[in-house]
């Protein structure tokens, strides 16, 4: 049977908003965005300046640079920095923090959080840095495969060829999933770029004073083709033509073999995302009640400590029903569940609130099953027992995409309890029609758009820039009209 193929969609409104969805028949399988309007810091690396050291929690406050300083615990810093060569006293891992750094000491730090409201990022002088095959670990000096890559004969194949290739003392290296079956010339191109681009790093870091940015991560979009351009995408559409361009040309070092791979979709009638039927997907992606086929639903309710799911039935005709229908309901909510867990990327503690069943044998397949569907999430995931309560406990990373966080805030009247869409995202939603609309060949001059009060002032007011840009690029004017 014939490998079923996946696309990968990119949608872009310059200087707004990255839209990154990956399909199989028609079917999101991931979903990710990033408001270039939010600037994103993690993975970003820094010289930074110790402030001051917290004894208590054995962690230090750095200074890279940010309004907050940094969160820098004692098992996320290298010995290479510390200032003494002191041995952890006895019953203890570590050396006590304030005798190994000082106040004012320069430190190379990642974001390894991003930082939040209330905190600030949290850090590590235990650097990556991710290619297309391989991730670079410099001060980590380590020969680690994908867990992953689960064919023992593939795993021995990579170690040794990563041991040919005499890695530099002090440095390490991860093989990434995608690294399963590539030749030795792939991984040996990748790996030449990543020492390059450290050699890099070590020479800024070197030359400029702190607190200062040393290396920035790349936008979503070019971190779309590194990180889940896996072989079974057969194609790459994105809606616009110069990040098409760039997209391609990074491609085709990636993928010297796979040539126009790259579709560059110009909108007629229907978005890009309209045009392959995803809309209604995504849209599911901000529900807090999900459907499922046979009638029944789940909810979602995400809390600062847990995310608890629970799951409710449709209508059932007779006792004698109840059963089989219990085991179905669940069987259907479960895969729905893996299924929204890696689109929202819920990561930490997550409590799924099952239909009682009662058969021990229903029991333990619908745990097999959870367990099947979240074997292919990027994530790392831990699943427990369901109790006799129908409870199920489920411990999943974060991967730092959320589309939720991304686009919702807490709302001013309810001071979190609920999420109204933030202003931000419908603007830059409404700009992304405008786009759309004024690009095509007949669309009216001027091309006028009528909207909300507060929607109408805060494009007036913070997006005017990028009004200004699209008529100059298409010689139209745009009309913002209040209703």
């Amino acid at each position: 049977m014939a490998l079923r193929r996946r696309k990968m969609l990119i949608s872009i409104l310059p200087s707004e908003l990255i839209e990154v969805v990956l399909i199989r028949d028609h079917h999101v399988e991931e979903y990710y965005v990033e408001m270039l309007t939010h600037s994103k810091t993690k993975r970003n690396i820094y010289k930074g300046i110790i402030h001051n050291i917290d004894t208590s929690l054995q962690a230090a406050f750095v200074n890279y640079g940010d309004k907050k300083n940094g969160f820098l615990q004692i098992d996320e810093i290298h010995p290479d920095y510390y200032t003494s060569e002191l041995k952890p006293v006895k019953g203890h891992k570590f050396p006590p923090i304030q005798r190994v750094l000082k106040p004012g000491q320069e430190i190379l730090v990642q974001i390894v959080k991003e930082p939040t409201e209330h905190k600030g990022a949290f850090l590590t002088t235990y650097l990556t840095l991710p290619g297309r095959y391989l991730v670079l670990t410099p001060g980590k000096e380590q020969i680690a495969i994908s867990r992953k890559i689960e064919d023992e004969e593939e795993r021995t194949r990579l170690k040794m060829v990563i041991n040919e290739f005499n890695l530099d003392p002090g440095l390490g290296v991860i093989v990434r999933t995608v690294s399963e079956g590539q030749n030795k010339t792939n991984l040996f191109r990748d790996l030449q770029f990543l020492r390059r681009l450290w050699k890099d790093i070590k020479k800024k870091a070197l030359e400029e004073k702190g607190p200062c940015l040393i290396y920035e991560e790349k936008d979503l979009a070019f971190r779309a083709i590194r990180d889940y351009l896996t072989p079974d995408v057969q194609d790459v559409w994105v809606d616009n033509e110069e990040a098409a361009h760039k997209l391609e040309d990074y491609i085709n070092l990636v993928f010297p073999r796979r040539k126009n791979m790259v579709k560059t979709y110009i909108s007629k009638d229907k978005s890009l995302f309209e045009k392959f039927e995803v809309m209604d997907q995504i849209k599911k992606i901000f529900l807090r009640k999900v459907s499922l086929p046979s009638g029944g639903e789940i909810v979602i309710d995400q809390t600062e400590a847990l995310t608890a799911i629970d799951i409710n039935s449709g209508k059932i005709s007779g006792e004698s029903n109840f059963k089989d229908m219990a085991y179905k309901t669940n069987l259907e909510a479960i895969k729905e569940i893996a299924n929204q867990l890696r689109l929202r990327d819920i990561g930490g503690q997550i409590v799924i609130d099952f239909i009682e069943m009662k058969d021990r044998k229903y029991v333990r397949d619908i745990e097999k099953q959870l367990k099947y569907y979240l074997k292919n999430d990027k994530a790392r995931t831990a699943v427990g027992k369901i109790s006799r309560f129908g409870l199920l406990e489920v411990i999943r990373q974060k991967m730092g995409s959320s589309a939720i966080s991304s686009i919702y805030k807490e709302c001013p009247r309810c001071q979190g309890q609920g999420n109204v869409l933030s202003i931000e995202w419908r603007a830059a939603q409404v700009l992304k029609d405008i786009h759309r609309r004024i690009s095509q060949i007949d669309s009216p001059n001027p091309l006028e758009y009528i909207l909300e009060k507060e929607l109408c002032f805060y494009l007036l007011n913070n997006k005017k820039q990028t009004l200004l840009d699209m008529e100059k690029k298409y010689h139209k004017k745009i009309l913002i009209e209040e209703a």
